[in-house]
């Protein structure tokens, strides 16, 4: 059966659309958690506030788990200077010079919103000499307010504190030629899988051999996702997340990519054989990768003491952690992959 396109970029443009640094998640969970009742299948919340949505197979002895995360990259306020500006710690691994001139929204305890610019603290080549040479690291970089304050005072005035969020501008874009570019497509886009299978299995009444969950976590970013509330009768947990092409790398945007290793180890055999199986005996494109500096929900799980066997999945993401790129033939051969291994026996 033909998948239905707008759909999946219906769900991905409102959860890429819907900021959820890690610490900052439940506004996405509360999107999700309406499409699911739209859908008409249960859910529950863990205690730290993942999603858990099981639908039961004819063997609920032996579990099956696909992850996806639906935390970001961000920032938070660490100090308010003296002209009124903000100093920023990171929420997550990025460049500087990924976010530098990209615009924000600072968010307060109480929920008030004010928009911002992130900028290196010498941001006009008119003025500095040494503009383009100043090192992009955290402590050269800043938030320019777009209010009228002029001191530390004027800025708390507004409410903003310590700690408080900020959000990256997605920049989210559908291309006519398939192309989705936006921040946080790593793991958005999984998310939107994922949401999109369920209402596929739901509403097409597949009868599952096997009882499958799909968990939607909130801290993948800082390493604790997926590493407790995982079922109990669990025996494969795959995470969809995404594949990384770049230099010396074998992923695509136009492909699901499934990974053999990264940096947390191998995942398991058994499991790529039987994901490589499936796209060959399916004519899914498919590419097999490596990636040397990369972590997943599975890890996670895995290194939290979980006897369980792990994949790692998903769409080609291009310049991962920053201004990233897929495509939507990617993200249907992940899409057709999860359901082919929801029906294997």
């Amino acid at each position: 059966m033909k998948y239905n396109e707008e759909t999946i970029k219906y769900y991905l443009n409102n959860i890429l659309t819907t900021p959820s640094p890690s610490g900052c998640t439940e506004k996405v969970i509360d999107y999700i958690k309406k499409e699911l009742d739209i859908i008409g299948v249960p859910y529950s919340l863990t205690n730290k506030g993942c999603l858990l949505i099981t639908i039961q197979g004819k063997n609920n002895e032996y579990g099956k788990v696909f992850s996806a995360h639906i935390d970001t990259l961000g920032a938070m306020v660490k100090s308010i200077k003296s002209n009124g500006s903000l100093s920023f710690s990171t929420v997550g691994g990025y460049m500087m010079n990924s976010v530098e001139g990209e615009n924000c929204i600072v968010e307060t305890l109480e929920e008030k919103q004010y928009t911002g610019t992130i900028q290196s603290i010498k941001p006009s080549v008119h003025i500095s000499g040494d503009a383009r040479e100043l090192k992009r690291i955290p402590e050269n970089m800043e938030v320019i307010l777009d209010e009228k304050v002029f001191s530390k005072e004027d800025t708390k005035k507004l409410g903003i504190e310590v700690g408080d969020f900020i959000f990256f501008d997605t920049r989210t874009v559908f291309t006519p030629n398939g192309f989705v570019k936006s921040r946080h497509l790593d793991d958005k886009a999984s998310a939107a899988i994922l949401l999109y299978t369920i209402k596929y299995l739901v509403e097409n009444k597949i009868e599952l051999p096997y009882t499958t969950s799909f968990f939607i976590t909130n801290y993948e970013e800082v390493g604790h996702g997926a590493s407790a509330a995982i079922p109990a009768n669990t025996k494969e947990f795959i995470a969809v997340d995404m594949g990384a092409p770049g230099l010396d790398q074998n992923s695509s945007e136009y492909a699901v990519c499934i990974c053999a290793k990264d940096s947390s180890g191998p995942y398991d055999l058994d499991i790529r054989k039987k994901l490589v199986k499936l796209c060959n005996d399916n004519d899914i494109p498919y590419k097999v990768d490596i990636y040397p500096h990369y972590g997943s929900d599975a890890s996670a799980a895995l290194r939290a003491g979980w006897d369980i066997k792990t994949g790692l999945i998903g769409t080609g993401v291009f310049a991962s952690h920053g201004y990233e790129r897929t495509h939507m033939e990617g993200i249907l051969a992940t899409l057709d992959l999860i359901i082919k291994y929801c029906e294997l026996q």
